[in-house]
């Protein structure tokens, strides 16, 4: 792993690092992929990371003067999910970003991580690029501003050069006239990779007094992800779709199309035949969606976010950068209210941390991937995987884990309700699901079935089927009502 790790306070400060160090540093902004990609051989040669999550004004979503958005270096995907500013004017990308992961991993993972780690199978990808984005990357010798799909040059290869860090995303805000979506196929409805993606967005020959699916189309873009090396357009779609009006036949031509751009491979998620099919289904169900003004649906008006009563942008800022070595680790948080200053574990992620320098077991290692949510705990008021937060990231960190919960007197009505219900069985990932269930409550105290069911999409039971796990979150719930 990771020999050296700072905590920066500024950019200039990240910037003068990477210059100093070069390939063997990276920026660390969620790192929900860096790790997994470190401890699988992926990425080699690093024993640098820059942790920019400290650095005042990286997280915010802005409007600009010409009508372009600009997101930061730390713009998560819960952020843009829930964003009135990107659902109204950026819809694509936000239904790509709910669809990401889970609420854990949505909470950590950034926009700008998941554009850079360059996978085509990606899912901000592919609206972004059909959404027009630029992304500006800056280095000790100055910024350059690019078009994001000249970004790419291969899978996981791009034209970003070792010292420079990528510090804003900015896209067109979408018009009246115009609409767009993104369909994703995976082999479950959380927690997936894209065995396909597709973003399109359609401008119409409308003004505000016309139905737009009755005008025809002036401009299409349709993206293809998880297709070939790098996200592809659907060209001959495309220019099919220009001049025409959406109804059964074009739409059932411009997705026949699609699917002949896409040049799939054949890999342990899918044969390339079934992905080129998907191709087209996807995109009709797209352009159906749109049609019948229906593709807003898909995401709910008010996600979970498991950011509890804050507004999942409260970063506890340092007062100067912190340097933790692997021989010296000085990492001072607190833990269930209490004062931790630990001086090895450096090298480690955060759930190593809690459980072998803390000593706080709760907290279970089920994947170490991200994956199963036995992990899940508090970090500055959100619910994260700490399997996937590199151990310095706690340096002035508040943390809970499974053992805060719990009063001195009694234990938490999730706790209690999991008993009653018989929400247990080996009880090996329950602390993770507490973790989940005690956030949704926090957040919202009387949520839908749909919105629990929304909570725990990244809290995996090999057990109980989660028919008792979510009778025990609904009681919890009317218990938190009855005594509120």
């Amino acid at each position: 792993m990771w020999q050296e790790y700072f905590n920066v306070t500024t950019i200039n400060e990240a910037l003068d690092i990477l210059a100093e160090r070069g390939e063997r540093a990276r920026i660390v902004a969620g790192a929900t992929d860096l790790i997994l990609e470190m401890e699988r051989g992926i990425r080699t040669g690093i024993d640098t990371l820059i942790d920019i999550s400290r650095v005042p004004g990286l997280n915010c979503i802005t409007l600009d003067e010409d009508e372009v958005i600009h997101l930061g270096a730390m713009v998560t995907h819960n952020h843009c999910a829930s964003s009135k500013l990107i659902v109204e004017r950026g819809f694509p990308l936000a239904l790509a970003a709910w669809q990401v992961g889970a609420p854990q991993i949505r909470n950590r993972g950034t926009v700008a991580g998941n554009l850079i780690t360059a996978s085509p199978a990606n899912d901000t990808i592919s609206p972004l690029i059909a959404l027009g984005a630029r992304i500006t990357l800056a280095s000790t010798q100055g910024e350059r501003s690019i078009p994001l799909e000249d970004f790419y040059t291969g899978v996981r290869q791009t034209v970003m050069r070792a010292d420079e860090m990528l510090v804003d995303i900015a896209f067109p805000a979408l018009q009246v006239n115009q609409r767009g979506t993104f369909i994703k196929l995976g082999l479950r409805q959380a927690q997936a990779i894209s065995l396909v993606n597709v973003a399109m967005l359609l401008t119409f020959d409308a003004d505000a007094e016309q139905e737009m699916v009755d005008a025809p189309i002036t401009q299409a873009v349709i993206t293809l992800g998880a297709v070939a090396p790098t996200i592809i357009h659907a060209r001959e779609a495309e220019i099919l779709l220009e001049g025409k009006i959406l109804n059964e036949a074009t739409v059932a031509q411009a997705a026949e199309l699609a699917m002949q751009s896409a040049k799939p491979i054949n890999d342990l998620r899918s044969p390339a035949d079934y992905r080129a099919e998907m191709v087209r289904v996807c995109t009709s169900r797209g352009l159906f969606a749109l049609k019948k003004e229906e593709e807003r649906a898909a995401l709910p008006p008010n996600p979970v976010l498991l950011s509890g009563k804050n507004d999942n942008c409260i970063t506890p800022f340092l007062d100067q950068t912190s340097q933790h070595t692997y021989d010296n680790a000085m990492i001072n948080t607190r833990i269930n209210g209490k004062e931790y200053k630990f001086i090895q574990g450096s090298g480690k992620t955060l759930l190593r941390l809690i459980r072998e320098e803390a000593g706080l077991i709760g907290v279970k290692e089920g994947c170490a991937e991200g994956e199963c949510g036995a992990c899940t705990i508090f970090m500055d008021g959100m619910a994260v995987m700490s399997c996937l937060v590199p151990a310095p990231r706690a340096h002035g960190a508040e943390i809970v884990t499974i053992e805060g919960i719990a009063s001195e007197d009694d234990l938490h009505p999730v706790q209690q309700a999991f008993i009653e219900e018989g929400a247990v069985q080996c009880g090996y990932c329950t602390p993770g699901f507490i973790m989940s269930a005690v956030k949704l409550l926090e957040e919202r105290p009387s949520p839908s079935r749909d919105e629990i069911k929304q909570a725990i999409t990244g809290n995996l039971c090999r057990c109980t089927g989660y028919y008792s796990i979510v009778s025990a979150i609904e009681k919890a719930a009317q218990w938190e009502e009855v005594h509120d």
